[in-house]
């Protein structure tokens, strides 16, 4: 996978994540409430500026974090709320998010 693959993919699971977080906490179903487009918003940048994106599978498994103390409290509620729900939602991504992830620990080990 290259990298510009690998910078999607990490933008399409956090933009599901934020999706489902929105919908069930905001109750949006018109899009993203304006808190949420700017947490996306955000999370995109930091990805499509991440120097370790070679190196990792996604964010949650780097060793740097980016974000600022408000958005990286706020990705991680969305991810506590959303990561248990994206298998019901998107199985595809979530399986490849997982898979990854592994593959990422085991050859950080390695």
């Amino acid at each position: 996978m290259d990298i510009s693959d690998k910078r999607e993919q990490e933008i399409a699971v956090v933009g599901k994540m934020i999706e489902l977080y929105c919908r069930g906490h905001k109750h949006s179903k018109d899009g993203l409430c304006e808190e949420c487009q700017e947490l996306l918003s955000y999370a995109k940048k930091r990805v499509e500026h991440c120097p370790h994106m070679e190196d990792k599978t996604f964010c949650s498994t780097c060793p740097t974090h980016c974000y600022s103390k408000k958005m990286r409290d706020k990705i991680k509620e969305v991810m506590r709320y959303a990561g248990p729900r994206l298998i019901f939602y998107h199985p595809v991504l979530t399986v490849r998010h997982g898979i990854n992830t592994i593959r990422n620990k085991r050859d950080s080990a390695a």
